[in-house]
């Protein structure tokens, strides 16, 4: 099978596994980095609801592979990941992190990257599913991104099936675009149903009402998570025509 943007020379990048402070709380992460010296731009990669997986990491590297310090961290630090194969497990854990926790968490992030000696001062943050909706939410509750990427952030509209709100999710992602404080690139798939066509359609209306700078593109034959090539619902044509797009986004944004 074949991914974009693979690793196939292991010695262009360095990884290691960190830990940065969020109020007081230690988080674990994963650190991905160019192996020559140079000044980097930093990039948050944040997990899908599945937690801190090997395939988050891969993209981490294949990430610094391309010139940027990614750091993967692991939002599930306090309490544990769940098991990726009992769904209930999975969807419990990802609807109980609480929505400032987690922007508390990103915004501590993006200073430790900042403040690393390569730095060269820009962030830019990109999630994938539950990780997307959290890059979404993240770049409309801080000033302190360059350039952010939602690939299929499902739930921008409700918190749950159930509920429009929740305590730990207590105003839809959807209604906080006016906020939106840097350039943002939204990824859907025309045959998923959570982000759906009409959230995108939705999206994009609030972000042009709202004069964001954004873009939201739909890929043709691609359902939800078309780039998780460890998941049966990977799709090779368009996560190949969605990788340069994305690493072209972020290059524009944080060089």
């Amino acid at each position: 099978m074949r991914v974009p943007g693979a690793v196939t020379d292991p010695t262009r990048v360095r990884t290691e596994t960190i830990q940065f402070s969020s109020g007081g709380d230690t988080i674990q992460a994963y650190l991905a980095r160019p192996s020559e010296s140079g000044r980097y731009p930093g990039l948050i990669v944040i997990h899908e609801a599945f937690g801190l997986v090997e395939h988050i990491k891969d993209l981490a590297r294949r990430f610094a592979n391309v010139g940027f310090t990614a750091l993967a961290p692991d939002l599930y630090s306090r309490t544990g990941g769940p098991n990726p194969d009992d769904r209930p497990s999975v969807m419990e854990k990802m609807f109980s992190l609480p929505d400032a926790q987690v922007v508390r968490d990103l915004e501590a992030a993006a200073a430790y990257l900042r403040g690393l000696p390569d730095a060269t001062g820009k962030v830019g943050c990109i999630g994938f599913c539950s990780g997307g909706r959290q890059t979404l939410l993240f770049a409309c509750s801080t000033t302190r991104l360059d350039a952010a990427v939602d690939c299929w952030g499902g739930y921008i509209t409700r918190a749950t099936p159930d509920a429009i709100t929740t305590p730990a999710r207590p105003t839809p992602v959807i209604d906080l675009v006016d906020r939106l404080s840097c350039p943002l690139l939204a990824v859907f798939g025309e045959e998923d149903q959570n982000p759906s066509p009409d959230d995108a359609a939705r999206l994009r209306e609030l972000l042009e009402r709202a004069s964001k700078p954004a873009t939201v593109k739909t890929y043709r034959n691609a359902g939800h998570a078309f780039l998780a090539d460890y998941r049966p619902t990977y799709r090779e044509a368009a996560a190949f025509e969605a990788w340069p797009d994305i690493v072209g986004f972020l290059e524009r944004h944080l060089r």
